[in-house]
């Protein structure tokens, strides 16, 4: 199961013994019983027919059809447990709380941890419905006791047969545009300063000079040839430019080529993407905005849509999917 279902489904799940992960409204997840499951808010998912907004269902992956799973949280501070205690074959499924220290740990750290690229860490960053941006704040939850927290991960490891092999795929629209070649001087999710192409600049003036202020293109940093994005988040007046994940030294960022027709690009990604055997996905809030998604149907496994996705480590504007081969 990886759909949309009520309030009443689920709590009927959970009562059977499922062991679930499960995302939707705060005032839905209050009420589901306790049980094996991890959660977390956001009103935002993926279906088959396209985008959807609501209010009066949850979300929910039945891991029990996937292997063994056991659940885990973790601090700011202990994050790299995440990792070290993932079974040796299966995947870490995972989700953090958007805005507080364990997110931006996760997203400065996550490639540092041991053995964080030998076994597959995935999930998202959980969020709040866009209207109620500093009113709420995003949660999760460790269903065992029904906890929710505002600053911390939960995790469900799920162990997969050993005949069976975990690949997780993602969908990345954007490529580099191939022109200026941007550096930073430090890890960070907010800027002041940078290099453009070897003269320091100051980076809000460049942003607005090359008219990427609306944040529709993110930077796309080169990761020994992976591209990872960094979105923008806002200039603040006090100055400079804030991400929604980091920035790092000694990476190479140009801005993304744009997309103006982000459905028929999803649409064409997916279609050479192989299907057979995704059980998880996730896409970007950022995508769902600006594609303009609600509504409109993409392709794809069903999922939520998130305030980041972890594939391994913290990704911007990228769809995340989990294969069982």
């Amino acid at each position: 199961m990886n759909q949309l279902i009520s309030l009443e489904q689920a709590s009927s799940l959970i009562l059977g013994g499922a062991p679930l992960s499960v995302a939707g409204p705060e005032h839905l997840l209050d009420q589901l019983p306790a049980g094996s499951w991890v959660g977390g808010t956001i009103p935002y998912f993926m279906t088959q027919e396209g985008g959807v907004v609501v209010n009066d269902k949850v979300f929910v992956t039945d891991l029990s059809e996937l292997g063994t799973v056991s659940l885990a949280t973790y601090g700011a501070e202990e994050l790299a447990g995440i990792a070290a205690h993932a079974p040796d074959n299966g995947f870490s499924l995972t989700i953090i709380p958007a805005g507080g220290q364990a997110h931006q740990r996760f997203a400065a750290e996550a490639a540092t941890y041991p053995d964080a690229f030998v076994k597959p860490t995935v999930g998202w960053i959980s969020g709040v419905h866009l209207s109620e941006l500093g009113k709420a704040t995003p949660k999760v939850y460790d269903g065992r006791t029904g906890a929710k927290y505002e600053d911390r991960a939960v995790v469900a490891y799920v162990s997969v047969p050993d005949d069976k092999l975990v690949m997780l795929e993602t969908v990345n629209l954007f490529e580099p545009d191939g022109k200026d070649v941007i550096h930073f001087s430090q890890t960070g999710f907010h800027v002041d300063e940078c290099e453009v192409n070897g003269e320091v600049v100051n980076f809000a003036e460049y942003v607005k000079s090359r008219g990427f202020e609306g944040g529709q293109c993110p930077l796309v940093g080169d990761f020994a040839g992976a591209h990872v994005n960094v979105s923008l988040q806002g200039m603040p007046a006090t100055g400079g430019v804030d991400f929604y994940a980091p920035v790092f030294p000694g990476v190479d960022y140009h801005f993304a080529k744009a997309v103006p027709d982000y459905v028929g690009a999803f649409r064409e990604r997916l279609e050479a993407v192989e299907h057979e055997g995704v059980v998880w996905s996730c896409n970007c809030i950022l995508n769902f905005v600006f594609g303009g998604f609600e509504g409109k149907a993409i392709g794809g496994e069903p999922g939520a849509v998130t305030f980041g996705e972890i594939a391994y480590q913290l990704l911007n504007q990228t769809m995340v999917m989990v294969r069982i081969a």
